[in-house]
Parts: structure tokens; sequence; C-alpha cells
């Protein structure tokens, strides 16, 4: 096992170009987003974010009817709606009993209230009753990345090249949350249930119910995250970093390449992490492509995927300072995305929020 951490513990300092001797560039030549300025001291819903009457909600859902359940949490289900003006939308009732609910209903609704961009949730508004608090969010018919990698499909609606564009969406929008907005915001449970897809399976990050905004770097947090997605670090003494999202994303990455659940079960009360399983085969390029998902087995030239091998190796690095920042990981994908994919080196400028 000490072999073993050595082994990949020395992997970090091996470059991208080193690693699979692939000539990488990595670009700078990026237009600059305005920051966004955050707020969080003021509580958002004085007039910030719409107030929606819940009996709009009530009729949008046919009464919160058990069909039109979504998905569900720890703390309720969330539920697909048609508004007025015929809007679709998704929304996350809350147990208004339970304290962590109602934090993170107001932490969740605090921070997305001022945040725009193309890869993250759109908020639309809120409500509440007697018994419950409600978030309402921009409806995406594609739901989860999840349950296209580990549903009854697996993963065959999603080819590579789409599969780049996702991950290449999320690291836009996480590089937003980490460089562009002022304090950073550290998502915390990113995980590919949290990654949810449009029409056209543009990837959405969501769920920023456990984000740290502006959180004391290098201090202890109270745990909180999924298993499999947890950075070892944060797990061990509480240290939350944006790295801690860099390990979360390289987890998603390996997910989206080999197709496998971030920890498996292989018996009663025994499980194996897809980092523990796969290490011996993303540091052998011979070995490498006979455990690709095989929905997308042999469709994908080999120089791209040792590249991206080599970005999911580093962003899992047990050592935090030896992971990748988010915009090397950003710039390091963008020339395996098709241009029509959206693989430009020009980013996408975010709008400043005025009540920032």
């Amino acid at each position: 096992e000490e072999t073993s951490r050595a082994q990949v513990n020395s992997l970090s300092h091996i470059s991208f170009s080193r690693f699979y001797g692939l000539n990488l560039e990595i670009h700078d030549e990026f237009d600059k987003a305005e920051k966004v300025t955050l707020n969080v001291s003021i509580w958002v819903l004085k007039g910030t974010v719409s107030l929606i009457d819940y009996n709009i909600l009530e009729e949008g859902t046919s009464g919160f009817k058990e069909s039109n359940i979504l998905g569900q949490g720890g703390f309720g289900c969330v539920y697909s709606a048609t508004l007025e003006n015929n809007i679709s939308a998704a929304v996350k009732k809350l147990d208004c009993a339970n304290e962590d609910a109602a934090k993170e209903f107001k932490s969740e609704v605090e921070i997305l209230s001022k945040l725009q961009h193309p890869n993250i949730i759109s908020l639309l508004g809120y409500s509440t009753n007697d018994t419950a608090r409600f978030i309402v969010y921009e409806l995406m018919p594609n739901v989860s990345l999840e349950s296209h990698l580990h549903g009854s499909s697996q993963g065959s609606a999603i080819t590579w090249p789409m599969r780049m564009k996702i991950a290449l969406d999320v690291t836009r929008g996480l590089e937003y949350l980490h460089e562009h907005c002022h304090p950073a915001i550290i998502h915390r449970d990113l995980k590919s249930s949290n990654i949810l897809l449009d029409s056209n399976f543009n990837a959405k990050i969501s769920d920023f119910g456990l984000a740290v905004v502006d959180g004391p770097k290098n201090k202890n947090h109270k745990l909180s995250g999924t298993v499999g997605y947890v950075a070892p670090e944060y797990l061990l003494n509480g240290q939350l970093t944006e790295k801690s999202d860099v390990y979360a994303f390289g987890v998603v990455l390996l997910e989206l390449l080999l197709g496998k659940k971030p920890v498996e079960k292989l018996a009663p009360g025994e499980c194996q992490s897809i980092i523990t399983w796969a290490m011996p085969y993303l540091t052998d390029r011979t070995k490498l492509p006979s455990v690709i998902d095989p929905a997308i087995k042999d469709t994908m030239d080999l120089k791209h995927l040792y590249q991206v091998a080599a970005v999911a190796i580093l962003c899992v690095q047990p050592e935090p300072s030896y992971r990748p920042l988010i915009t090397d990981v950003l710039h390091s994908l963008i020339p395996l995305v098709p241009m029509e994919l959206g693989g430009t080196l020009k980013t996408i400028k975010c709008a400043s929020m005025d009540h920032c």
C-alpha cells in the first residue's frame, strides 16, 4: 500500500505532456470575466429573488403528486412543475422542521440568487408555507449525469464528444465559482447527480445547499458531502479549499471515462473506490483501453484518452497542493471538444449582478 501511495504521489510532479508523451499547450489568452461580489451577510430574500405564491406551486405540481417526483434527497423531493405562462420548472420541497434543511434552504437561495452563468443552474424563485420551504429552478429535461451513466441506459445516450463537452461545461462552472466570484465559492458536494443536463445536453452544476462562501481556508469545517467524492484532507481533518472541488471533479471525470460508480460494493460490508480500482490502469497506457466504459470504447482518439486520464490522475492526487487549479483543467480539456460543441479558447463572459 505504501509503495502504491508513493507511486501515486510521484505522478503529481509529472506534467500532462510528460505523463503520456503528449505535446499539450496551456493557453492563457482568455478573456477575463467580470468578478461577481457576494455579500452574504444580508438575507437575500428581502427582494432580490422572486417570492412565488405557494398556490401556484401546488397547482403546477398537481398537488405535489407522486408522479411528478423527479428525484429525492436527504431533506425532501424535487418535483416537475408547469407554472404560469407554461414555464417548466423543478421545485425542491424541504421539510420546515428540519434545522439542517432550513440552513441548506437559506444557503442555496442566498448563493444562487447572486450567480449567473450558463453552467450554473438558474434560480427562478422560492416559496414557503407552514410546513415546508420550496426552491424553484429551471427544469433540466435530460435530468442528471448520474442517471445516464448509472441508470438503465448505462451511458449509451452520451457519446465520447458529449462526455467531453459535459466535462468542459462543469469545469467552466467551477472556474466561475472559484475564480470569478468574489469571495470564491466552494461547492462542497460536486457529484454526477448534481450535474444536470438540458435538452441539448449542456451541463449545469446544481444543489448549492452545502456550498461555502469565503470559508476560512485550511480551517476545520463540519464534514459534509458524498462518499466517494470527498477529498482526503477534508475527510481526515476538515481542510476545505477549492482543491476539494477539483478532487470531486476528478472523480466525475473517472465516471465519464470508465462508466463506473465512485464507490462499488464488492461484498456485504466491503466497498472499493473508483480511484483505488482504476489507478493501476490509468497509469499504464497499455492497460487503459481495456477498462473504458463499453458504451464509448474505441470511439475516441487514443491521445485524447491518455490526456483525459492524465488530467483525472492529477485531479485526484491525495495531496491537495499537487492538484491543478480548475482553470488549468479547463484549458487542458478545451482542445478535446469539437468547436461546434463549445471547444473554444474564448471564455463565456459572466454578467455582473447589480446587487452584488
